[in-house]
């Protein structure tokens, strides 16, 4: 049995959830990656896998287990990337992790950094503010682009790196239009300035609650003394997108997201104020863990004036 194969395999059972999804990421037949799991657990003499007609999750066991394996896999790429870099070259695999609102700014990151550096290699993943600070801390996440001010992110030994503010804008279909049918294009229009009572009474679309993005926006309304129902929840970003472009809605988006909208979307965008609110996003990695090469690399373009200064133009208060 190769125990690191099969500690990676355990780790990618645990990723995605599915035994035949798992085998799939490793490259294998679903038959194999279980017989190696099962060669796990004889070797260690414990079970580590809870089966039923499904994955099940890991036995109390089998996250110890767990732990170790992505300690073991992490030092693992530690070490082949040092093998493999030489002075300026990095060579290896960025896991990058950031939340929704913030994906188009870290796909913008991803395109530079692999440019700067042709040997690495990014994995981009969409999370959620929990699972992004649990990931950091197992190290199934070398970097990522969230909300730094969350009482979580702040009692975790992470590094902070700031990058930009997000403001908040309503976008609204204008005019209004009874059926969900794409009017003649007018393109992006900036309006004046709504307030957040402004929306009170007009059918939202809303991120669900469980969203970090979704309890930021609740407590700007709850500060206006207003609590608007959704008329729609999604936990999609790409579909509240799509949906405030082709129905009667409106919508709360930071700036990063404006650049999503069709360029001819026959909407307009209002910046949003009384409260004018502010969140601080920025990279985050794990402070007590020493950076592969490829996370020095990264770090190195969050930091440089040439992104900084690129950020500007696409998370600020209205794209030019």
């Amino acid at each position: 049995m190769n125990l690191l194969d099969a500690m990676r395999y355990l780790a990618a059972l645990e990723q995605h959830r599915h035994f035949g999804r798992a085998a799939l990421a490793c490259h294998i037949t679903q038959p194999a990656l279980s017989n190696a799991l099962r060669a796990l657990e004889s070797e260690l003499g414990t079970s580590i896998v809870r089966r039923g007609r499904q994955y099940e999750g890991l036995t109390p066991e089998g996250e110890r287990v767990l732990a170790s394996a992505r300690r073991m896999l992490h030092e693992q790429e530690l070490l082949r990337q040092d093998l493999a870099s030489s002075a300026g070259q990095p060579q290896g695999v960025l896991t990058l992790g950031a939340v929704p609102t913030a994906v188009p700014v870290a796909a913008q990151f991803a395109v530079w950094l692999r440019r700067n550096h042709p040997g690495l290699r990014v994995v981009l993943r969409g999370l959620s503010s929990p699972a992004i600070e649990a990931g950091l801390e197992n190290l199934a996440v070398d970097l990522a682009l969230g909300y730094t001010g969350r009482p979580d992110a702040q009692a975790r030994s992470l590094q902070i790196r700031p990058q930009y503010e997000e403001h908040y804008f309503a976008v609204r279909r204008e005019p209004p239009a009874d059926e969900p049918v794409p009017a003649p294009a007018a393109g992006l229009s900036l309006g004046a300035p709504l307030r957040w009572a402004d929306l009170a009474h007009q059918p939202l679309l809303l991120l669900t609650p469980e969203m970090h993005n979704r309890s930021i926006i609740d407590a700007a309304f709850e500060s206006a003394a207003v609590a608007p129902p959704a008329a729609i929840e999604t936990d999609s970003v790409l579909a509240l997108i799509t949906a405030v472009q082709t129905g009667p809605f409106s919508a709360v988006l930071p700036g990063a997201l404006l650049r999503t909208l069709a360029p001819q979307a026959p909407v307009t965008v209002h910046p949003l104020v009384e409260p004018e609110l502010r969140t601080p996003i920025g990279f985050m990695s794990l402070g007590s863990s020493r950076p592969s090469r490829a996370l020095e690399a990264a770090q190195a373009l969050a930091a440089s004036v040439e992104w900084l200064a690129h950020l500007k133009t696409q998370t600020g208060a209205w794209p030019a």
